[in-house]
């Protein structure tokens, strides 16, 4: 991502250069760094009080409830793994954040879960069928409260910032669906033409 980032800023400023708009440019530079800052300060409260939440739930022992409630599902996803070890309750964690919409709070916790499933399947460098559902899942997450769009849209005077409920579950159950089906149809494949070239 910082090559695509940063070819998009080479080139702006080659175009601003070439057209003679490099005021505009800086304008529109110094404009959207204000912005950045003014969007961080009105996604803090929110992931502030939702991130609080999370702790709260992992200390009172709430997450060990979730991970109860998710294993029948998680078993038959993620195969090999102790449903009472510390990978599954990562990825139960994970998975509430997202469920939740916070994605900032969920990148911790999904480092964290592919950390943990390293150590328990002892793959070094490999990511494993397990890793690479886990980022697909991960990525492709179902929300039920999509908190920081809603937080986003009430910033930016949506009366109704959660009347895109609908649209959001039903792309995000269609985008895991197709993402567990992918995993389970290429890893087979892909798994048996790496053993074949390194035999």
């Amino acid at each position: 991502m910082k090559f695509v980032f940063s070819g998009l800023i080479l080139f702006s400023v080659f175009v601003g250069f070439f057209t003679g708009r490099m005021n505009e440019v800086s304008n529109a530079a110094i404009a959207s760094c204000s912005k950045a800052v003014e969007i961080i300060l009105a996604l803090v409260g929110s992931i502030a009080l939702w991130g609080g939440l999370m702790r709260v739930a992992e200390k009172s022992g709430l997450t060990d409830k979730i991970a109860k409630l998710f294993s029948p599902i998680l078993r038959l996803l993620f195969r090999g793994l102790n449903p009472a070890g510390k990978a599954f309750r990562a990825i139960s964690m994970n998975l509430t954040a997202n469920l939740l919409g916070l994605g900032n709070a969920a990148t911790p916790l999904g480092i964290l879960a592919v950390k943990r499933i390293a150590e328990e399947e002892h793959s070094g460098s490999t990511a494993t069928r397990n890793m690479v559902l886990f980022v697909v899942l991960n990525t492709a997450s179902i929300q039920l409260i999509p908190s920081t769009i809603a937080a986003l849209r009430l910033q930016y005077g949506a009366t109704e910032p959660l009347d895109i409920l609908p649209a959001i579950l039903l792309s995000s159950l269609c985008s895991v669906l197709i993402g567990i089906l992918m995993v389970f149809a290429l890893h087979r494949p892909f798994h048996k033409r790496l053993e074949g070239g390194s035999a």
